[in-house]
């Protein structure tokens, strides 16, 4: 009885793959962009805590 079970609630069909395919994507695309903003913002922080010096001429 389990083995046709889990056989039953292993078929995807397309509409299914598709949504469960989108979701992975947007996850991975949002995750990195959001990421790229919070290195960009660390690192402007640490950037301005450190003021370069100047020549003066």
């Amino acid at each position: 009885m389990l083995n046709h079970l889990s056989l039953i609630l292993a078929y995807i069909d397309p509409g299914s793959g598709s949504l469960i395919y989108q979701v992975i994507l947007s996850a991975v695309l949002t995750l990195s962009v959001f990421w790229k903003n919070i290195k960009l913002y660390v690192s402007a922080i640490l950037n301005r805590s450190k003021t370069p010096k100047e020549d003066e001429e």
